[in-house]
């Protein structure tokens, strides 16, 4: 939590503590520091704000399915507050806009909200400190650490892996997550809509439902029930179905779990049942999240450029079918084209597929990174600024890997990962072969002197 400002303690002194808990990726009463700072105000404005991510790539909005994610979130997240007095206000629009309008309206004298990694997030809150005339408190995130608890400054942060994770593992420990808000102040006098349901309903294939209720399921399903993570190393790379992959990424994305609720359900597995390598997998990858969290931090608008963090000079083309193609899942590649249609139909992917993707983009079709990144922002129902620009960083070579990129063979994937087919014919990834096309680079909407 960043200290409290003068214009904080002056509101404290003179009364009328009117607040504003905003609402991002945190959408969650337990462990939640933004939320239980506001113990003491005399009321409390619940605000959520849709996304409405910035024409990127020529993809606008998000797609049907995080939509479906996040509305069915955002619903139990108001029931919740409900139970305690409190409601959720739903609002379009940007938070520039907005947030000024309802600090003027409800008479807001203090402004709450979790640090969030992304260059155009911190933006975000440095605008509001500017233009408003009360304090905009930021607490610390969905992260493992606080940036005070990481064992270097974060100028010094790594920029690769390794060396992060052995300085972490050696110096820090993860705190327990703080206890759920059981009491809130009472909200303003004001008319809460409903929050509309989404029309798209969770996939039968892949049914990953939005709320904290069910990620809490899926997490003790895939650690307590089955034991999943005691072969979670050897299964992670599974493409499809829920045997495999942890799925809980969804729930981390949007806050409804805590990351440090996550890490601490593997530790106290591990003392109670078994622990081995595949359980300690599972919180590797939690580190993994954890560097691209502050990566996205140190690397600012550099994650939306070309040469990525690195200022690595690349070569890329564009060719707008051959994009539309990989999109639509109507490739040259059986197993990207089964991918890509997994994808817009269940909003997930998994890891390993996501690098398939990304490296058919990137390599098959000398694609720019950038626009895959953005379609995968669009669509993902695990969405997260820091983990998705990293990774496509890293497959294009211009981010987090010393090897310079990752080019994986479709045949061999395909083989390892799939070898009967079953996956290709269950997503419809046989599609017949598309002609070569000449690159027009007058369709490539970027210019990369602007980001």
């Amino acid at each position: 939590m960043t200290p409290r400002s003068s214009k904080a303690v002056e509101s404290l002194k003179g009364g009328n503590m009117r607040h504003l808990h905003w609402f991002r990726n945190d959408l969650r009463l337990n462990d939640n520091p933004a939320l239980a700072s506001h113990a003491a105000a005399e009321s409390l404005l619940c605000l959520y704000l849709m996304p409405n991510p910035r024409p990127w790539c020529n993809l606008n909005g998000i797609g049907k399915q995080r939509d479906r994610f996040l509305r069915e979130s955002l619903i139990e997240l108001k029931a919740a507050l409900n139970k305690r007095g409190q409601d959720l206000l739903v609002l379009e629009g940007s938070p520039e806009l907005v947030i000024p309008h309802i600090v003027e309206r409800f008479a807001i004298t203090e402004i709450s909200v979790s640090r969030e990694p992304g260059f155009y997030e911190s933006q975000t809150i440095e605008f509001l400190e500017e233009r408003l005339s009360i304090p905009v408190v930021t607490h610390r995130g969905n992260s493992l650490f606080a940036e005070d608890e990481l064992p270097m400054p974060l100028e010094d942060l790594p920029g690769v892996f390794s060396p992060f994770r052995r300085k972490v593992e050696k110096k820090l420990f993860v705190r327990k997550p703080i206890d759920e808000v059981e009491r809130l102040p009472p909200t303003p006098a004001a008319q809460f809509d409903a929050i509309p349901k989404a029309t798209e309903k969770p996939p039968m294939a892949l049914p990953l439902p939005g709320g904290r209720q069910a990620g809490l399921r899926r997490l003790k399903q895939f650690v307590y029930d089955e034991e999943r993570i005691t072969e979670y190393k050897l299964t992670r790379n599974c493409l499809d179905g829920l045997d495999g992959s942890s799925t809980l990424s969804p729930w981390l994305a949007n806050g409804n779990l805590s990351v440090r609720e996550v890490a601490h359900t593997i530790f106290d597995f591990e003392q109670q049942r078994v622990a081995n390598e595949s359980t300690y997998w599972l919180f590797f990858e939690l580190l993994w999240r954890e560097f691209f969290h502050w990566r996205a931090h140190v690397d600012g608008q550099s994650m939306f450029q070309l040469s990525g963090a690195t200022g690595k000079p690349r070569r890329s083309s564009f060719e707008p079918r051959a994009f539309a193609r990989w999109c639509a899942g109507d490739t040259n590649y059986p197993i990207v084209n089964a991918l890509m249609r997994q994808l817009v139909a269940t909003g997930w992917m998994s890891n390993r597929g996501r690098q398939i993707a990304a490296s058919c983009l990137i390599n098959e079709l000398d694609g720019d990174w950038r626009f895959g990144a953005a379609f995968f922002e669009k669509h993902l129902i695990d969405y997260d600024v820091g983990s998705n620009y990293g990774n496509w960083q890293y497959i294009a070579g211009v981010g987090s890997d010393p090897r310079g990129g990752r080019h994986f063979n479709l045949e061999k994937q395909t083989a390892d990962h799939d070898p009967e087919g079953l996956f290709i014919e269950k997503w419809g990834g046989n599609r017949p072969a598309q002609p070569d096309y000449i690159t027009d680079a007058a369709d490539w909407p970027i210019d990369n002197e602007k980001v």
